[in-house]
């Protein structure tokens, strides 16, 4: 590992600025999990490493039912969990906050640290992407927003550009009769990378026996997390059946592009991308109904 400075930044121009200068020199480091991993591994090269946690902004959480929940790109995972009106309204997110790494690792961990690691696998991108999260980032030209649907672009590869920060998360208040869960495959109990990933919300009519709409996204199934468009269109109007869940999960293992490695076959993570986005809907129903 080559020398590197360590800068702690307290503004969010000071941030700017300095990934404006140094560009793919400079890294932020929102927990540290991933990057400090891969800076000691030589995997990346830094001449700076800017700490986001000394940043006000980007440390925000704040929820209120008629807004919704906005969350500091560097807030870490045990914050989340620990609101208890957080964890009742956005269930489906507090699955993959209290599945990042282990108890150790989500007092640095953040879902944002998450979300700009950006690989395939990420645990924290599904649930983002069927609450309709968007993401706040901040540079040299001022703010804008970005879906995270679309936030990924390739492996380790976003819509982030010279000199910009991700500097929160947007996410809608819950919708009535909605739920959200997520789950993933893993080798182990924790503290693994996800085979294959989902996550799946939906919305139901106020007699709760048919599907208003509905959203499911794939991890580790192809370069980018994937939104199942097609899949969460064909259960809207529908009744809540195992007919309906079935063809939901065939559409999502249809746009699937999984690949064979160490961790599993392409074979393997198809089947998986069926019996999780099941799985996945059916949590999403049970949530939805007690709500």
């Amino acid at each position: 590992m080559r020398a590197f400075e360590y800068i702690a930044a307290t503004t969010v121009s000071q941030v700017v600025d300095l990934l404006a200068e140094k560009g793919e020199q400079a890294r932020v480091l929102s927990g540290g999990t991933d990057l400090i991993v891969q800076v000691r591994e030589g995997r990346r090269q830094l001449e700076v490493m800017i700490d986001a946690k000394n940043i006000p902004e980007a440390n925000v959480l704040s929820y209120d039912s008629e807004n919704g929940l906005y969350l500091g790109a560097a807030v870490p995972c045990y914050k989340i969990y620990a609101n208890e009106e957080i964890c009742t309204a956005y269930p489906g997110l507090i699955d993959a906050a209290s599945m990042i790494g282990g108890i150790q690792i989500q007092g640095r961990a953040s879902l944002g640290g998450n979300l700009c690691n950006a690989s395939p696998a990420a645990d924290a991108i599904p649930p983002l992407i069927v609450l309709e999260a968007i993401g706040e980032i901040v540079g040299p030209a001022g703010k804008r927003e970005v879906p995270i649907k679309n936030f990924c672009t390739g492996p380790g590869q976003t819509v982030l550009e010279r000199g910009e920060l991700l500097l929160a998360f947007k996410i809608p208040p819950p919708k009535k009769n909605s739920g959200a869960h997520y789950l993933r495959f893993i080798p182990r109990n924790e503290m693994d990378i996800a085979v294959v990933g989902v996550g799946a919300s939906v919305v139901l009519d106020d007699a709760k026996t048919l599907f208003v709409s509905a959203r499911i996204a794939l991890a580790a199934v192809a370069p980018t997390p994937l939104l199942a468009e097609e899949a969460g269109a064909l259960l809207a109007g529908q009744e809540i059946s195992d007919e309906a869940i079935n063809a939901a999960a065939e559409a999502a293992q249809a746009i699937a592009r999984p690949i064979s490695d160490m961790r599993g076959t392409a074979e393997q993570r198809r089947h998986l991308v069926g019996v999780l986005t099941r799985r996945a809907l059916n949590g999403a129903i049970q949530r939805a109904k007690e709500s």
